[in-house]
């Protein structure tokens, strides 16, 4: 970048860094976004397949989750990462259609290049496509249906919806039931219905079958009582829940004891036992049999605990003694000397059990815990992750339904009814912005003609059979992929919370305009840290990218 001043050039920007600008910037970004938007196209749907990344040090990743996969891949240009970032905001906020919000971006900027092309101009595409995506966000809400707590089986279609596709299909119903338990378990009980995931701890462990997963209605801790003394199970646990040590503290000034005969030695040994003893004492007194402790307990304390029958976990994550304190209706408590019966919480059972070869805590049947965990089995390590995975998107998803209360019906349906929509909206405009609402509605039937495409059906076929149908006013009609036909969703139970929708189409549209609204890249020449302008390749792109083969 040079001017001129009496023929003299002069230079602004450092030298080796590179400019790209005008249609050149542009046509570079849209590039970029599209590889990224198709490297996880082929994932959507039921049908969908999976992908397997490899980090640098050999890490394997199996996974068909949008944000996992974007996550994972290492991805060094920057238009390209404003799709990563796109579906992670999905992830964040939704937990799942992060392929979804990725896709429609892709599409949406696929779309805007043909507009460009035709010398619209891209802050008029810009314009239009901010109009079609509030109107969308309006026709979208118009076809939301209601939903409770108390509407058991829509809550585990959405939980099944959500785990679709994800490897998790044969054992989607017990999964599905687990799913809708611990959130109905763990929402807030006011109107504001909120669902807190922090409340729900999942534990892996391999081994035994995925069908061996289960909900535990209290806490699993990865630890073991601190002696072989204790009892190994407790029934009707009165649990103390202290986070200060159980040992002799010490001075907090530099003192000094001197002892001149062996009897003062004996004595004063016999003073610290003592203490330690009242300690314990007091805790028994309290009534509790069970204790967790955040610190440690030292040795001569786990004696006298285990002598009076009292199960104790020392070192407890302070987490996990927050969830401890939900699930068991117990309070943390510091001071020693004050704990009383009203500070105890209570669960049916504790015990140790050895799971996978290692032995946990399990604290059982407590009554109305307010956080809970999950135990996931499953014969590897990837197959459990997985799982982990597609539990984790289908928590949130039900998580959202129960706050929101607001479902639409999937299998690209919502997204036909909105394109259809669209074109009738996009008639009612004079100007160019109207070729630009009409592309939006194109670029949203991206999401039904994947779903046809990942299953091996025709997709202009389905595409066509699925507006028909919608023009006959059958706005729940969707692509069951199995069968290769358009049936109502909202009667198999495909249904999806309205947020993950709203959420996708605002992302993915957002992110579109924000990168169509960019002319001109300046990239500086690096450090050691990153490729220097001029290992850039050709026409500003990177090497991470360049070379995506997709």
């Amino acid at each position: 970048m040079a001017g001129q001043m009496a023929g003299q050039p002069i230079f602004i920007l450092r030298e080796g860094s590179q400019r790209t600008r005008g249609r050149e910037a542009q046509s570079n970004n849209i590039m970029a976004a599209k590889a990224v938007a198709e490297a996880v196209r082929t994932t959507l749907g039921p049908k969908g397949m999976d992908k397997m990344l490899v980090d640098s040090l050999g890490d394997v990743v199996i996974t068909n989750d949008g944000a996992t996969i974007l996550k994972e891949m290492d991805i060094e240009h920057p238009a390209a990462k404003m799709i990563v970032e796109v579906s992670k905001t999905q992830d964040d906020e939704v937990g799942d259609g992060t392929t979804t919000a990725a896709v429609i971006a892709g599409e949406l900027l696929k779309k805007a290049e043909e507009l460009i092309e035709q010398d619209v101009h891209p802050t008029i595409i810009a314009s239009g496509y901010r109009m079609a995506s509030a109107k969308a966000g309006e026709i979208i809400k118009e076809l939301a249906r209601s939903v409770t707590r108390d509407n058991r089986d829509v809550l585990l279609n959405i939980s099944g919806t959500a785990m679709t596709g994800k490897g998790a299909e044969a054992t989607k119903e017990i999964l599905a039931n687990i799913t809708v338990d611990a959130i109905i378990s763990i929402a807030e009980e006011d109107n504001s219905n909120k669902v807190d995931m922090e409340n729900i701890k999942i534990e892996k462990k391999v081994g035994a079958r995925i069908e061996d997963s289960e909900l535990i209605k209290g806490m699993i801790i990865d630890k073991e009582r601190v002696h072989t003394n204790m009892p190994k199970k407790v029934q009707n646990a009165k649990i103390a829940l202290l986070n200060s040590a159980i040992e002799l503290k010490d001075t907090e000034v530099d003192a000094e004891i001197s002892i001149t005969s062996p009897e003062q030695l004996q004595s004063f040994l016999d003073q610290e036992e003592k203490m330690i003893k009242d300690i314990v004492e007091r805790v028994a007194k309290s009534g509790a049999n069970v204790v967790f402790c955040q610190k440690g307990i030292d040795d001569m304390a786990q004696h006298y605990l285990a002598k009076a029958g009292i199960f104790a976990v020392r070192r407890v994550k302070k987490s996990d003694m927050q969830k401890l304190a939900r699930a068991t209706s117990g309070k943390l408590v510091t001071n020693i000397d004050e704990i009383t019966d009203a500070d105890l919480g209570r669960a049916e059972v504790v015990e140790e059990k050895k799971i996978g070869g290692d032995p946990m805590t399990f604290v059982t049947g407590c009554e109305n815990p307010k956080a809970v965990s999950i135990l996931l089995r499953g014969g590897t390590e990837h197959v459990i992750d997985n799982i982990e995975r597609a539990l984790n998107d289908s928590l949130r998803v039900v998580g959202v339904a129960i706050e929101d209360q607001k479902l639409v019906a999937g299998g690209g349906s919502p997204e036909v009814e909105v394109a259809m929509k669209l074109q009738d909206y996009a008639g009612t405009l004079s100007g160019r912005e109207q070729l630009a609402v009409k592309a939006f509605a194109e670029a949203l039937e991206v999401i039904p003609r994947t779903l046809a495409e990942n299953a091996g059906l025709d997709p202009i076929d389905m595409l066509m059979e699925l507006r028909s149908h919608h023009e006959k006013g059958e706005n729940t009609a969707g692509l069951n992929v199995y069968e290769g036909k358009v049936i109502d969703m909202w009667e198999a139970g495909v249904v999806e919370p309205l947020r993950v929708k709203t959420q996708a189409i605002n992302a993915a549209a957002e992110s579109a305009v924000m990168i169509l609204r960019i002319d001109d890249i300046i990239a500086s020449k690096q450090g050691p840290a990153g490729p220097s302008a001029d290992e850039m390749m050709p026409g500003g792109m990177p090497p991470g990218m360049g070379g995506m083969d997709m």
